[in-house]
């Protein structure tokens, strides 16, 4: 218990270091710049204290749980040989925690009233179905990204030659998707990469990586997050083409 504390009180000065430059910039532009009192301070320290709290339990968490049991899991299915299995547990991984992405929710819900306002669609059933495929279309293809991720830990693929060939293909379906839905399709590949899905897969290669003969979890076990962050970009621009 009292090791816990200690633990709990380090991450919090650690938050606190690292939340520090953001509200000193927003005090000095605020302050300095616009020569403005600071509005609703007592309401904007209570919610700085909240957010420090939570990135606390956040950061704290991630340690506790999920990189271990993504490290753990990766172990087993290594353990176990086989490499079906693995591969539908990768694409169960990277689709179930995207779809819980507090950010891909947002930009997805954000996307469908612009769309609305638009014109593209008009009724809230149209608005929520825009919404829900749209997130699913993400999921899916982070799914199969987190596969191709996998694929590469175990055959050992280089991923400089992934990434050029994705970003080679991002750059083809550019030109014939809809100018409304590049914009979104960008952002969806930045968005899918966040508090959820980021320490799941990072775990994920790493472990993958560890526990594979002939592979080094510093060159082989990272890269994931980038194949991750790329598929998206594809998958809801080809949304757009073939809405």
């Amino acid at each position: 218990m009292k090791k816990t504390v200690q633990q709990f009180i380090v991450n919090l000065t650690n938050s606190a270091k690292d939340l520090a430059p953001i509200v000193l910039v927003i005090a000095f532009f605020q302050i300095v710049v616009l020569q403005q009192t600071i509005p609703n301070l007592s309401e904007i320290i209570i919610g700085t204290l909240f957010v420090l709290v939570g990135l606390t339990l956040f950061i704290y968490g991630l340690k506790l749980g999920l990189f271990p049991i993504g490290e753990t899991l990766a172990y087993a299915f290594v353990k176990k040989g086989s490499i079906t299995w693995l591969l539908i547990f990768s694409f169960a991984l990277g689709f179930g925690s995207t779809v819980a992405e507090p950010a891909l929710i947002a930009v997805a819900n954000e996307a469908a009233n612009v769309a609305q306002l638009g014109g593209l669609i008009t009724t809230q059933a149209e608005i929520t179905e825009y919404a829900k495929t749209l997130r699913y279309t993400v999921a899916i293809s982070v799914g199969l990204a987190v596969m191709i991720g996998v694929m590469r830990i175990l055959k050992g693929w280089p991923i400089q030659y992934l990434i050029i060939g994705g970003y080679s293909l991002v750059i083809i379906t550019t030109f014939f998707a809809p100018d409304f839905i590049i914009g979104i399709a960008y952002d969806s590949g930045g968005v899918t990469t966040s508090t959820i899905t980021v320490p799941l897969l990072t775990a994920l290669g790493v472990g993958l990586a560890s526990n594979i003969r002939g592979r080094n979890p510093l060159t082989d076990g990272f890269g994931m997050i980038a194949i991750a962050a790329l598929l998206p970009i594809i998958a809801v621009m080809l949304f757009g083409i073939l809405q």
